[in-house]
Parts: C-alpha cells; sequence; structure tokens
C-alpha cells in the first residue's frame, strides 16, 4: 500500500487529492497546523480514514516528525498562506509559509526519506504581468504580489532540490481552480454565495472590484488528479495545468446570476476597496505539455462548475435558514464587506 503525506489537507485541494487517493488505496495522512478549534469541514467525509499529524511549515521539526511518521512514498505540499490580497498587509507571514516553507518540507524529505517524490503547488500567479499569452511552462515569470513572489521561490527551489540533490521534485503549476469547497475570499465563491443568498432573500447586493480581470477557470477535482499523474512519471518536470479558455469576472458574474434567473446589473456595485494595489488583468494557460506527457484532461467546463458552486450555496444558506442558525455559527463571511477576489491558485 502506497503511502501520501499532504500538507494543507483541509483545504480545497488538499481534501479532494485525499478523496482521490483514498480511492486509490493509499494510506493517506495529512499535515495540519494546529489551532483552538479545528476546521475539517472539507474532510469530513474521509476523516475516518485519513490520520491527522500536527506541524507547520514554518517549523522544520514539526516537518521532520510528520516524515518519520507517515514514511510517505509521496509528499504533496499544498499548505501556503494562499490568499492574494492578504499577502499585501501581512508579506512577511507570506514569505515563511509559502516561500520558506516550501524549503522547509524539501530539507525534511530530503533528510527523512530523499526517494521520496515531492509535489510542489505553484501557482499562475507566478507569471502575474504576462509576458507572453497563454502561459506556458518556458513564460518568464513577472510576480505582481507578494504571493506571487512567494511562489516563485517555492517553484525554484524545488527545481533547485532536483537538480541539486537528485529529488524526484515536481511543480504543478496550476490555474485558478475552484470548487464548492472553495474559501469565501476567492472571486468565484464570493458571487455564488452571494447570488444563493440573493436569490433566497438573504441579501440586497454585492459589491465587487475589476468585472474585466481574466482568468482560466477549472474544477479543483479535476486538477487533482494532475498532482498525481506528475508523481507517477518516469522523470520529474513541471507543468501547466488549465483549462486553456479565459472568462472576466463579468462573465463569471452573468453565469452565476442568469442560473438562478436574475440579472446581475441589478444587484453587483463597484467599489473601490476591491481593486488590488498591482492588478493581474489575463491569465490563461497551455495544458498541451500535460494533456501530452501526463495524459490529464479536464473533465467539468466553466458554466458547469457555476451552476455547481452555486447550487451547492442555495443548499447551504437554504439550510442555515431552515434551521435557523446564524452566520457566524458556520463561520461565514459577511458578503458585503468580504474580501476582494483575490484570486489564487
Amino acid at each position: 500500500m502506497k503511502r501520501a503525506l499532504i500538507t494543507g489537507i483541509t483545504g480545497q485541494d488538499g481534501s479532494y487529492l485525499a478523496e482521490f487517493l483514498l480511492d486509490k488505496g493509499y494510506r493517506v495522512y495529512g499535515l495540519r497546523r494546529r489551532t483552538s478549534t479545528p476546521n475539517y469541514i472539507n474532510i469530513e467525509p474521509v476523516l475516518d480514514k485519513v490520520e491527522i499529524i500536527d506541524g507547520d511549515l514554518s517549523d522544520l521539526s514539526s516537518l521532520i516528525r510528520a516524515m518519520q511518521i507517515s514514511d510517505p512514498d509521496e509528499v504533496y505540499n499544498l499548505g501556503a498562506q494562499s490568499y492574494v490580497e492578504t499577502s499585501w498587509p501581512q508579506p512577511l507571514l507570506t514569505s515563511e509559509l509559502t516561500a520558506i516553507g516550501v524549503t522547509n518540507m524539501l530539507e525534511a524529505v530530503r533528510l527523512i526519506k530523499p526517494s521520496a517524490r515531492f509535489y510542489q503547488a505553484s501557482s499562475s500567479e507566478m507569471f502575474g504581468k504576462v509576458l507572453e499569452t497563454p502561459q506556458k511552462e518556458t513564460t518568464p515569470f513577472y510576480p505582481r504580489s507578494p504571493y506571487g513572489v512567494a511562489k516563485v521561490y517555492g517553484h525554484w527551489m524545488t527545481v533547485n532540490y532536483r537538480e541539486s540533490f537528485n529529488l524526484f521534485a515536481c511543480s504543478g503549476i496550476l490555474f485558478n481552480h475552484e470548487s464548492p469547497r472553495r474559501g469565501f475570499e476567492f472571486v468565484t465563491r464570493k458571487v455564488t454565495n452571494a447570488v444563493a443568498r440573493i436569490k433566497l432573500g438573504m441579501q440586497t447586493e454585492l459589491r465587487m472590484g475589476n468585472l474585466d480581470a481574466r482568468r482560466d477557470w477549472g474544477f479543483a477535482g479535476d486538477y487533482v488528479e494532475a498532482m498525481w499523474l506528475m508523481l507517477q512519471q518516469e522523470k520529474a518536470d513541471d507543468y501547466v495545468i488549465a483549462t486553456g479558455e479565459t472568462h472576466s469576472v463579468r462573465e463569471l458574474l452573468e453565469v452565476a446570476f442568469s442560473y438562478v434567473g436574475l440579472d446581475y446589473r441589478d444587484y453587483v456595485v463597484n467599489d473601490e476597496r476591491f481593486h488590488r494595489p498591482a492588478e493581474v488583468d489575463l491569465l490563461l494557460g497551455n495544458p498541451e505539455k500535460a494533456v501530452k506527457q501526463l495524459g490529464w484532461e479536464r473533465k467539468i467546463g466553466f458554466e458547469q462548475l457555476i451552476q455547481m458552486m452555486v447550487d451547492s450555496d442555495l443548499r447551504l444558506n437554504q439550510a442555515l435558514s431552515d434551521s435557523h442558525l446564524k452566520q457566524q455559527d458556520y463561520d461565514l463571511p459577511n458578503p458585503l464587506v468580504a474580501a476582494s477576489w483575490s484570486e489564487v491558485v
């Protein structure tokens, strides 16, 4: 039985990856940062099937311990400070976790089990102010946020450990990937949750920033398969994972609102608070290498993805309304003052 260690297992990607690996017969370990109130909602369906280890990407000794306990064949480093918007007011924290944390995890692998195969979650945000379109593995990086800069560091450190220590270390340059498990801080979930609440009469408006920014959005459940495929190859390499299609935030609003019979123009208010200090206007990935070499392909299209998320948020908000639970009982943000549409992978 293969063994896998996933950092960030309670997040969107970590939870889908855990389910994927369990279905393939893996023994799955998950690293989680110790908090006073653990949040296992994403992995609740498989919580009794995974083994949780307390640890922190900023603490090398805890990562060494996690490697010793899990003795993994594969390590998936998905943990990070993962919000672009947060990276401006908290650049040092972002650097410590999203950049230096990668080095700590790589070092723990090198010291304890150098034969383990390592996956690093790189990001399309590394391209930032894009120098060519579409973006592929050889496109130069030009990050436009502390988050993007930190991801570039982690990406090149992974390459360095592969070339310097002969580790099987891959980076997946994943473009935006969403799901009903996406955090409320991200634009897709911010929109679909607001659409559900407006449809149910629980909210009257949605405040947004730049509606013309364009992204390459896919389904997180499809993208975790690509992570696994990278670690099954004979040779370690880096891959762009994307749909090859781009959609604007305005299109996102049109699809989500029209799905419930509403016109977004009646509810969306432009708010300068939700504009980034340095905007990334267009991200569009070229997944040709992954399609050809990994045999990977996406299964869920853009409209189907957004409709899936709206349906999920309709069920969630209806359940909260029916049971008279308060919004804070489920740690849902106030959509009127939620973070800007920071998009990260």
